[in-house]
Parts: structure tokens; C-alpha cells; sequence
């Protein structure tokens, strides 16, 4: 099973790999730089070297939080732009398989012209040919995009760019996709696969939520502790057309509990 969890890169990238090994995990996710502000990746290549050496994987990069690809701004569009670029050329660097960004917010241009825009995006990157960006699925709430899978495929359909997806659990579970059931757990996987195709799909952000289905409200729980709960997870992790995809957490470090004791559980769900 490929389980792990978002891991910083303090003091240099290659140090993720201990960090991940050290909560158990077996791939994973970092940002090569902070993601509240616009800093490109800095990677020297000894770091680099050593990075590729190790024996963990697949990795993802999360490209940063200030990226919008939908926006109507032409600035923020170049900013984008070239953040993104760097996040792709650091994935080729380091050996990575896969760059995760949003599509960010229209800001009231509208859904359609937000899709647009966001395709569009993508088309000015020279993604390597070794690396894959993955749109992932949002929450919503106010004038984001990603939260109908129907934006995902619109995305992917009106761009040249051969992209994939990531799902993340929490954001799916808020959007109104419900995940509390094995039940529900087939209808959402079943909505997808009609609206995008599990072909597509290439990683999941395995989180429970804080809030209910359809609330829009991007709060990360503890596996199993959060309104998808045991049942749904276990039906997630244990789904015949998604068991063998990388799951990467980013739950919370809170009750004395972090990215061990949950990657423990993920474990003892699939076992079950």
C-alpha cells in the first residue's frame, strides 16, 4: 500500500525522506518553498542527488497556495505562471513524479470563463515530459472552482495539456460528494468515473472532515474521527479501483495524535 503524509523540507529537500520514513510512510507529498508567499524553489544539487537516491515514492509536489489558475487578473495569471513552471522544473530535478495545484477562484468572471482561464493556464506551461500535473479537487465556497467534478473534466477538455487529477477526501466530502458509507463511497467513485474516468485519476489527499457533506468547509480531521468516519474510509482505501493509488494525508497534528498515528490507522483500515 502507498500511504504517507505532507512532510516539510527544512534544512534541505532530501531531509524529507527521513521525516517520512520516520511517521511511517511510504511516498509523500512537500512544498519546495513556502506556500503563502511567491518564493521559488530553492535545491541545490547535492540535495537534489540525494533526493533522487532515495527509496520512497511516488512524491507529489503541492504547488502554492497563491496560485490561481482561473483568475481574470492578467498579473496573478503571470505569477501563476511562472511559480507553477518552477514547481514542474523542480519535480524533473528531484525526480518527481507529480506537481498538485487548485484551480483557484474566478473571482467573478464566471464559472465558464474561470474554466477557461484556467485551461488556458496550463497551456503556457512547458510541463517536463517526465512529470504530471494534477488538478485537484476543492471544497468550494465563494467563487473557487474544482468542487463539481464536472469542472475537473471541463478543465481537462478544453486544455492541449495532458493533466490528471488528485482527489482529496475532505474537499470531495464538503463539495457534496458523500463518502460516509461503502454505499456512498461506490456512488461518488461511480460519479466520477462518469464525469472524468478513473483513468485520470492519479493520487488521493486522504483526510476526514470536521464539517458535513455538502457544508463546503475545508477543516481536516483525524482518519476515521471526522464525518466520513471508519466505514468510509475503510471503503475508500480498500475500493478495488483505487487501492493501488498513492494516498498522502494531510491531517492535523492535534490530541496528541500526528501523521503516524494516522498513517497507523490507514493501515489497520485496509486490513481489516
Amino acid at each position: 500500500m502507498h500511504v504517507g503524509a505532507h512532510v516539510s523540507i527544512a534544512d534541505g529537500v532530501d531531509n524529507a525522506i527521513g521525516r517520512e520514513e520516520d511517521v511511517g510512510g511510504n511516498c509523500g507529498q512537500i512544498f519546495t518553498a513556502s506556500p503563502q508567499v511567491w518564493a521559488g524553489p530553492d535545491i541545490d544539487d547535492e540535495e537534489a542527488t540525494r533526493f533522487r537516491e532515495g527509496e520512497l515514492g511516488p512524491w507529489v509536489i503541492h504547488a502554492s497556495y497563491l496560485v490561481n489558475l482561473a483568475t481574470p487578473k492578467d498579473d496573478l495569471r503571470e505569477k501563476s505562471i511562472a511559480s507553477l513552471q518552477d514547481e514542474c522544473d523542480a519535480a524533473a530535478e528531484l525526480g518527481i513524479e507529480y506537481v498538485n495545484v487548485h484551480l483557484g477562484a474566478h473571482t467573478g468572471a464566471g464559472v465558464e470563463n474561470g474554466l477557461d482561464n484556467a485551461a488556458s493556464t496550463i497551456d503556457e506551461l512547458d510541463i517536463p515530459s517526465d512529470v504530471t500535473l494534477l488538478v485537484e479537487s476543492d471544497a468550494g465556497s465563494g467563487t473557487k472552482l474544482g468542487d463539481e467534478f464536472a469542472h475537473l473534466a471541463a478543465v481537462r477538455d478544453r486544455s492541449d495539456t495532458d493533466i490528471g487529477f488528485c482527489l482529496d477526501t475532505a474537499h470531495t466530502f464538503a463539495a457534496g460528494y458523500d463518502l460516509s458509507s461503502p454505499e456512498a463511497v461506490e456512488e461518488t467513485v461511480a460519479a466520477f468515473d462518469d464525469t472524468v474516468g478513473l483513468d485520470d485519476l492519479h493520487c488521493f489527499h486522504l483526510n476526514d472532515s470536521k464539517h458535513a457533506c455538502g457544508t463546503n468547509k475545508d477543516e481536516h480531521a483525524h482518519i476515521g474521527e471526522g464525518e466520513i468516519g471508519d466505514a468510509g474510509m475503510r471503503a475508500i482505501v480498500t475500493h478495488d479501483d483505487l487501492r493501488e493509488l498513492p494516498f498522502v494525508l494531510e491531517t492535523p497534528t492535534e490530541d496528541g495524535r500526528g501523521f503516524a498515528w494516522n498513517i497507523d490507522r490507514v493501515r489497520e483500515l485496509r486490513a481489516d
